[in-house]
């Protein structure tokens, strides 16, 4: 295989990415106590990726696994390009669609509707795009006659199931999502789950950080344990979580 082909086949890759972020412990937050108190600005720099690097192909279902605080949820920020490394460099091909954070980017006085027109134009869906789709999105999240309500009033379980709705209609090549699958009534988790399989036979590139090994096992056919911000194993999702299990379980 070529330099060519082989690069026609990955979808996510990771090149030796640090990421460091500074934590204050006493930082003046108004100009006022920023003259009175210009002296506070202890803080140290934490340390939360270290040489970072991997290969996502296309199609692939992955898991990112580990306890919190080891890194997972930055690395698929960064992947998003929502934050940047310090060293080293990351490059996805082809369209994708991120679930970091339920309802990001909906507007709280905008109905379900309207948000669904305002989000689905956000990744690259035209007016027509969405016509089309509008009533297969309204229709998965299952929100029936509260879609023309203001989203400020939707519960954080009615905000998944709208935005993983959009998400999954979009037509991304790459989805990247972060316990959004954690909210929400056993009845829509399991038609998330079952959308993903969908997804997955259709050749869709997912990246997933979850707690739930039950999950990773079932869906995924591959999953990388973060440990104190590096890469501690990398391989079958039986072999990932059977070892992670030994330690963390």
């Amino acid at each position: 295989m070529t330099k060519n082909d082989q690069t026609e086949e990955v979808a996510i890759e990771v090149c030796d990415i640090d990421k460091t972020f500074k934590v204050y412990f006493d930082k003046a937050n108004t100009l006022k106590e920023r003259i009175l108190f210009w002296n506070r600005n202890r803080h140290e720099v934490r340390e939360v990726l270290s040489d970072i690097s991997l290969t996502i192909n296309k199609g692939e279902t992955v898991a990112l696994v580990g306890v919190n605080g080891s890194g997972k949820s930055t690395l698929l920020k960064l992947m998003t390009q929502i934050i940047y490394p310090d060293k080293g460099s990351i490059h996805t091909y082809g369209k994708l669609v991120s679930l970091l954070e339920l309802g990001a980017g909906f507007h709280p006085d905008f109905s379900g509707r309207e948000n669904i027109y305002f989000n689905a134009s956000i990744f690259g869906l035209s007016k027509s795009e969405i016509d089309d789709r509008i009533d297969d999105i309204i229709a998965f999240s299952e929100l029936g006659s509260y879609i023309d309500n203001p989203v400020r009033t939707y519960s954080s379980g009615m905000y998944m199931r709208l935005a993983f709705s959009i998400a999954i209609n979009v037509d991304a090549d790459i989805l990247l999502m972060d316990e959004v699958l954690s909210v929400g009534d056993q009845h829509f988790q399991e038609m998330c789950y079952e959308k993903m399989m969908d997804l997955k036979k259709q050749g869709k590139t997912m990246v997933l950080v979850t707690h739930s090994m039950q999950a990773v096992k079932k869906y995924c056919d591959r999953a990388i344990w973060l440990y104190q911000g590096r890469i501690r194993m990398d391989g079958s999702t039986e072999d990932v979580v059977k070892e992670y299990l030994k330690v963390c379980g």
